[in-house]
């Protein structure tokens, strides 16, 4: 039995933040704070903050702007988080909001109905609540039957997702699958940290799984190779969970929103990802000149060069490994899907390609397609 990707989606939220605007808050909030602080920061106590730039932001990370689901608060510094109102529980989550809109676009173009849909995976790194699932929510308001459950794996959460649909499929489960990325990050940054305060924005993906033999989209991808990967790391961390209320004195420390250590990720990571993608290349017994595409996961700029480099062993040229950093910032698991998405329309039958992500965990995961 073959598998294909039959339809991917893209929900884009309403508001942009530039790199301008987060810097002008956050060069505020710097200035506020060493003023407060200037006695102990004299005295040696504490280390005066130290301001940030639209440069050095692109320079680092390639990225320009961001999208966000709420805006209001994120540059107020006496705010610096998105302030989101909850909704009452007969009301439509916010995640599933998102998810929804990405998933009708996808099913869209896989021509696909709710009746069709018998499986959904919402694959994401952060759910905004525990229970009911968010994959739930979303099968009922789409009108789905069958079954939904939502998995975690941070930054890889998407194509673990595929993975997992591709799992079901082969293992009579299910018979079309819809694995969505509601990726809604922005309440976990630390819009006060320097190092961090840009990376992240919001957006969500989907894609529809199912057989080869049910599939009539114009853009059919067969997957020839799949292969998840996981070691434990805590160089990308965030200790937010609901245990954190069992201790108010530390409930709201700096290490229950995003943090790293970005250097030995860098170091550590990409190791990994470039040798699993030469394996998934031997393993289907292709040549990195044989692909059409890498869609990696968008993290960095630096990172993702790094790793089109070791792969096809030169600069990669035009939108062979196409980036969408500058637009979108880190959206941690949907990054690869959004490049997949929006490069893939020029690609004919027998182009190859990568899905490649990395991240958290430290997990990775890799698919090599093919169109159909």
């Amino acid at each position: 039995m073959s598998i294909v990707i039959s339809g991917t989606g893209l929900y884009i939220p309403p508001y942009k933040v530039s790199n301008d605007e987060l810097v002008a808050a956050f060069n505020q909030y710097v200035e506020q704070f060493n003023i407060e602080n200037e006695a102990a920061i004299t005295a040696g106590e504490i280390d005066a903050l130290k301001p940030s730039s639209s440069e050095f932001i692109e320079k680092a990370s390639g990225i320009k702007s961001r999208y966000v689901m709420v805006k209001e608060g994120i540059l107020d510094t006496n705010t610096m988080m998105p302030l989101i109102a909850d909704r009452d529980n007969d009301q439509v989550s916010i995640q599933a909001e998102m998810a929804i809109a990405a998933a009708k676009e996808a099913m869209k173009a896989a021509n696909k109905t709710a009746e069709d849909i018998d499986l959904i995976i919402v694959a994401c790194s952060y759910t905004q609540r525990s229970y009911p699932a968010i994959a739930i929510e979303v099968q009922k308001q789409l009108g789905c039957q069958g079954w939904a459950y939502d998995m975690l794996v941070a930054c890889s959460s998407a194509t673990f997702g595929i993975m997992n649909a591709s799992n079901a499929l082969l293992g009579g489960t299910a018979k079309t699958v819809l694995v969505i990325s509601p990726e809604i990050a922005s309440p976990q940054v630390n819009y006060r940290d320097r190092d961090s305060h840009f990376i992240f924005g919001d957006v969500a993906t989907a894609v529809v799984v199912e057989q080869q033999a049910t599939a009539t989209a114009k853009h059919c991808f067969k997957i020839l190779s799949q292969q998840p990967m996981t070691t434990f790391s805590n160089n990308i961390r965030s200790n937010f969970g609901h245990i954190n209320r069992c201790n108010p004195d530390t409930m709201f420390d700096t290490d229950k929103m995003f943090v790293q250590q970005g250097r030995k990720v860098f170091k550590e990571v990409l190791p990994m990802v470039y040798s699993m993608i030469e394996q998934q290349l031997e393993k289907t017994g292709l040549q990195a000149s044989d692909l059409k595409r890498l869609f990696l996961h968008q993290a960095n700029i630096n990172m993702n060069t790094f790793i089109a480099r070791k792969v096809l062993g030169r600069d990669p040229v035009g939108d062979e490994a196409p980036i969408i950093l500058h637009e979108f910032a880190n959206t941690a698991s949907a990054g690869s899907i959004i490049a997949f998405h929006r490069h893939h329309d020029d690609m004919v039958a027998g182009d190859k390609a990568i899905i490649c992500s990395f991240g958290a965990g430290y997990s990775a995961g890799c698919l090599v397609i093919e169109h159909i």
